[in-house]
């Protein structure tokens, strides 16, 4: 059989599924920055923060992490700011304009972009997140969301 094959002799073959495959190739579009991977992100700058999608961009991820493509179940794209702690203080008296939300430091960007994306549609509930791209001002978040009865 082909598995036995696997197991006989120094030249030992190699079975990668077709799952594999297909992460490897995200995962190097992702590394080398290809040109269709620029212009898919260069089309995100200008949308909204909180946007539905009707697809997920990486459907191996989202299916690891819970994602089924039926009924009930939602892909939402969030863009973050990129940084940390950017909490400027206000300098000599009262600046309303000067104070920003805190974010904490023990927090990830992703936790805050599940809570823009819970925010935005309250009658979902968040299953998970992953990582789908970044610019020099933005991280861009695809949050997996599903209704309470599916």
């Amino acid at each position: 059989m082909l598995g036995s094959l696997a197991l006989q002799g120094p030249e030992t073959v190699n079975f990668m599924g077709a799952f594999k495959y297909i992460q490897e190739s995200f995962e190097k579009s992702y590394r080398e920055r290809s040109p269709s991977f620029k212009k898919r992100i260069s089309s995100w700058k200008n949308s909204r923060t909180v946007e539905r999608v009707a697809n997920p961009t990486n459907p191996l991820r989202a299916r690891a992490l819970g994602y089924k493509a039926k009924k009930g179940y939602v892909v939402v794209r969030v863009k973050m700011a990129r940084g940390k702690r950017a909490r400027r203080k206000p300098d000599q008296g009262r600046k309303p304009g000067k104070t920003v939300k805190f974010r904490a430091l023990g927090r990830s960007l992703s936790y805050y972009a599940e809570e823009k994306a819970a925010r935005r549609y309250p009658n979902l509930c968040v299953l998970n997140s992953y990582l789908v791209g970044e610019d020099g001002v933005n991280k861009y978040f695809e949050v997996l969301m599903k209704t309470p009865q599916a």
